[in-house]
């Protein structure tokens, strides 16, 4: 993995700028993004799907190769309206490889929003499967506040067993290892991916191919109770991310009751109820930090309960960069931390 060492002792870095160092085209997507927010949460805690549905901006499943990639839609389970895009590299590098990994990603949006057929997600998950490149299964979970945890949960590790089952082999190219499997997210889907390695390493006997080696859990979206250093720092400069807004979308995930706040172990996953996972074969972990993301201090928090919990884990920091950053292909910080993400699942793969 490049640069490797020097995430291994991380130190805490605050940004010198007053304000995140990106172009125009960055800033009017993440204004627009950030409006349309706020306009459909409603106070009640329902949310404007409406809205939400006119500014979407979705993008058809192409089986014919589009840049050395082709995608489908597979259903798993209708009666939930649970499905997920499956991409698959056509480039000559991953005609020459004898097997490929595989990626379950889970796309963000605060378990409120977005979905695996957006624009961003689907241009996203095209660029892992051409750079790494690799078979990239890209999960639409059911969303809050109309389905509350653990519906979102249930859904992905659904999908992790419908992707083991023999009688689904054929939806997947010939070439796929599914033993070499990472789960990967961001934001939302950083706190999915993470309970899903969590779930596959209690019931790893329950799988009879697919095994979860690695997790890429990218500015996961974490919380608790307390308000930290960076969240109260940043309130005001982070352009996605606020504590009013978190506040928000975690009474829309969580259902109504006894020890259903911010401190339950599904947010505030190294808290004071946080799970033992010491004993369990949890995967080797690469977890990313922007320097203006106001949920920074809670990754790396993450971080350090993994190290603790004597898990191979990689801390990644980008000081200049916000929340979802690496969405944006403008960035030249995006290209880095797909070839970081690339360098470790080629580096585990390689110890199978």
């Amino acid at each position: 993995m490049a640069q490797q060492e020097q995430f291994l002792n991380p130190q805490s870095k605050r940004p010198s700028a007053s304000s995140p160092p990106l172009p125009w085209r960055t800033r009017i997507a993440l204004s627009i993004i950030s409006a349309v927010t706020n306009y459909s949460s409603r106070q009640n805690g329902t949310v404007n799907r409406r809205l939400l549905g006119f500014f979407a901006l979705k993008t058809p499943a192409n089986p014919n190769p589009v840049n050395g990639v082709k995608s489908s839609d597979v259903t798993v389970d209708p009666s939930r309206h649970l499905w997920f895009r499956l991409f698959v590299p056509t480039t000559d590098e991953s005609r020459k490889m004898s097997t490929l990994p595989i990626i379950v990603f889970f796309h963000g949006g605060g378990f409120v929003y977005l979905s695996a057929d957006g624009m961003a997600y689907d241009a996203v998950c095209r660029r892992f499967a051409r750079k790494i490149p690799a078979v990239v299964v890209s999960v639409n979970y059911r969303l809050a506040p109309e389905h509350r945890y653990p519906a979102q949960y249930d859904d992905g590790f659904d999908v992790l067993k419908f992707l083991d089952d023999e009688k689904n082999r054929g939806i997947l190219p010939d070439n796929v290892n599914l033993s070499c499997c990472f789960v990967a997210g961001d934001s939302a889907g950083g706190n999915l991916a993470h309970h899903m390695a969590k779930r596959a390493s209690e019931s790893s006997s329950s799988f009879k191919t697919l095994k979860v080696i690695g997790l890429v859990a990218i500015q996961p979206f974490f919380g608790g109770e307390e308000r930290t250093e960076a969240e109260t720092r940043l309130a005001k400069i982070d352009p996605l991310i606020s504590v009013t807004r978190t506040d928000w979308t975690w009474k829309a995930f969580l259902p109504p009751g006894e020890g259903m706040d911010r401190d339950h172990e599904a947010i505030n996953v190294s808290g004071p109820r946080a799970a033992d996972i010491s004993k369990l074969d949890f995967p080797a972990t690469v977890v990313v930090v922007g320097g203006f993301d106001s949920l920074q201090d809670w990754q790396r928090r993450y971080y350090e309960w993994l190290k603790k919990s004597g898990k191979e884990v990689y801390l990644l920091e980008y000081p200049t960069m916000v929340h979802a950053f690496y969405i944006f292909p403008e960035l030249p910080e995006s290209t880095h931390l797909i070839s970081e993400i690339k360098d470790f699942i080629h580096k585990q793969c390689s110890k199978l």
